[in-house]
């Protein structure tokens, strides 16, 4: 009797050719996910092609892909690490080839790649109501964390004042970049996003606002403000990476991040706080952020999420 070819290959390292193929297994297994977690109807859309570009061109290496035996693409793991930071995300499965214990080992090949990378914090995120996701990881060997909390905020059409834009550097552009890294390694020694920073400029799919005490750095977001969905329009401005000194620079930063954009002309803002920061979860409550959505952050043990002893740094583990 005839049976169909389900060998595979990989994983390779995923290019821009990928994006199409990309964008199906996304788009199939996530809608799938939501409909097994009751969610019947719920239609997840493709991805902005720049915002796959961020995600392949962040991972490098570490953004791999398996294929079935016609060259289809069947399963991708975008595995990211800034310096001592790794985390996996997004990742997939088609739906038809689920089952087969290539998720489980598509898991475990990326937490081996940034175990020999160097990294020292190594985790994921997942929806906390997602029991079955929760369980496949856990019998991998990750466990619960904390939640990561995506909080939002209304933007004003009119705001007073402008915030400093990393963009606007010009010929100090690489100095601004190292300040931003200093800030990085002292507020958590290890941890370095100048790769995001960069690349988010090359790509031209945000910026970085900066806030200082005199001529100090003490503040620093990294935003994207281009759809995440294609074929949408522009109207959120999202943090994905921040660090502050102290929380009185958390705050003007917070400040500064909602001037920029009401110049991207975007209605709101979203920050994905970790709970491990309460007060500063609090503070964006009381400054009127609502909360929108929630992650659980699930860690390799021996791999742990490391806190700050002074400052605040938040990074988001999702493109």
């Amino acid at each position: 009797m005839w049976r169909p070819d389900r060998s595979l290959r990989g994983p390779e390292q995923a290019t821009v050719r990928d994006i199409e193929g990309l964008n199906r297994v996304f788009a199939e297994a996530f809608t799938d996910r939501y409909s097994r977690d009751g969610l019947v109807g719920v239609r997840v859309p493709q991805l902005n092609h720049l915002v796959w570009r961020y995600a392949l061109e962040d991972a490098g290496d570490g953004s791999m892909v398996w294929r079935d035996a016609e060259g289809h693409l069947v399963a991708f793991n975008m595995v990211h690490r800034s310096g001592t930071e790794g985390w996996m995300g997004p990742l997939a499965v088609r739906p038809d080839r689920q089952g087969e214990g290539l998720g489980s080992s598509m898991v475990r090949t990326g937490l081996d790649w940034l175990r020999t990378q160097g990294a020292t914090t190594i985790g994921l995120e997942t929806m906390p109501r997602t029991v079955d996701n929760i369980g496949f990881y856990s019998r991998i060997g990750l466990v619960p964390g904390r939640l990561t909390v995506t909080l939002v905020h209304d933007v004003p059409r009119r705001g007073t004042g402008s915030a400093e834009l990393l963009s606007a550097a010009g010929a100090g552009w690489s100095g601004r970049l190292e300040e931003c890294r200093r800030l990085t390694d002292l507020v958590l020694p290890g941890v370095d996003f100048t790769r995001e920073l960069a690349l988010t400029r090359e790509l031209g799919i945000g910026d970085t606002t900066l806030t200082r005490e005199g001529p100090t750095l003490t503040g620093f977001a990294l935003w994207h403000s281009t759809p995440l969905a294609a074929g949408r329009p522009k109207d959120e401005l999202r943090v994905l990476k921040l660090v502050a000194a102290s929380p009185s620079a958390f705050e003007r930063l917070i400040q500064a991040v909602q001037l920029s954009a009401t110049a991207e002309r975007v209605s709101r803002v979203a920050i994905r706080c970790q709970t491990e920061f309460d007060e500063a979860y609090l503070r964006l409550i009381d400054l009127g952020y609502r909360v929108h959505w929630t992650d659980l952050r699930m860690m390799l043990p021996g791999y742990p999420q490391r806190i700050p002893g002074e400052g605040i740094l938040m990074s988001n583990w999702e493109i």
